[in-house]
């Protein structure tokens, strides 16, 4: 196994979800410690009981994306508990709404903004600032297929939202780049988490529904959207700055 991530900090945002999680188990099998943040402190233990049972090194943080002095915090707690910041996958997400624009709930759309792109903001600002001035790193956040590549009616505040991560990742790159900085997203397509069932949906049901928007068919296993972001942090991409890199099994091509 490769150890890409050896004697590197790492923080994931949204770690007591599927992909979080996944993506935290994946950078402490190569050798990273991680610190696993989210709103829910539960499933965040939940998280580092998973990376130290499998023999890593990882440590909690409650966060609120959407608040920036959390954000800012959450960096703090990673440097003061382990010496350093150098990955961060600013993963935090929300999917609000389900309905057209003229019967939207204005709270759903004021709470995906704040946590899908806000809460970006917030944390592109304080990793940058601790990374710039201490030699540099990668940041990898998670935008979506749905926004800046393709559209569906009834999502607009999720669309909208990671439309907006797109935007910011290639802003913040071409600023960071200088610093040593080196910023990138993903776009995922459907994956195989909670999010993409509707309420009272079997899985069955739901590949159904998800498989035939897919080339591919099928929608993606967690642990291949981990693949995309781990490769986008580690060195083997140190020619890739400010990339989107869309990973939905053929569906906007």
């Amino acid at each position: 196994m490769s150890a890409r991530f050896t004697d590197k900090v790492v923080l994931v945002t949204g770690a007591g979800g599927v992909l979080g999680r996944t993506t935290a188990l994946a950078f402490a099998r190569e050798g990273a410690t991680v610190v696993a943040a989210d709103r829910n402190e539960d499933r965040v233990e939940e998280t580092v009981e998973l990376i130290e049972r499998a023999g890593g090194k990882g440590s909690g943080v409650r966060v609120d994306v959407a608040d920036s002095a959390s954000a800012a915090a959450a960096v703090q707690t990673a440097v003061s508990r382990h010496g350093g910041l150098h990955v961060a996958f600013n993963n935090a997400g929300v999917l609000r709404g389900g309905t057209p624009i003229a019967e939207h709930d204005e709270q759903a759309w004021h709470e995906s903004i704040a946590i899908n792109l806000t809460g970006v903001f917030f944390a592109l600002k304080h990793q940058i600032a601790h990374m710039g001035a201490h030699g540099g790193g990668a940041i990898v956040n998670t935008a979506s297929n749905l926004g800046a590549h393709w559209r569906l009616a009834n999502l607009a505040a999720y669309s909208t939202s990671k439309a907006g991560v797109s935007a910011l990742t290639r802003t913040a790159a071409l600023e960071a780049i200088g610093q040593g900085v080196r910023i990138n997203a993903i776009s995922p397509g459907p994956i195989d988490t909670p999010m993409t069932y509707l309420p009272g949906e079997t899985r069955e049901q739901r590949d159904a529904r998800l498989g035939p928007t897919v080339p591919l068919g099928r929608v993606a296993d967690p642990a291949e959207i981990a693949a995309a972001v781990l490769w986008l942090a580690s060195d083997e991409a140190s020619f890739v700055v400010g990339h989107d890199h869309v990973i939905d099994g053929g569906a906007t091509a």
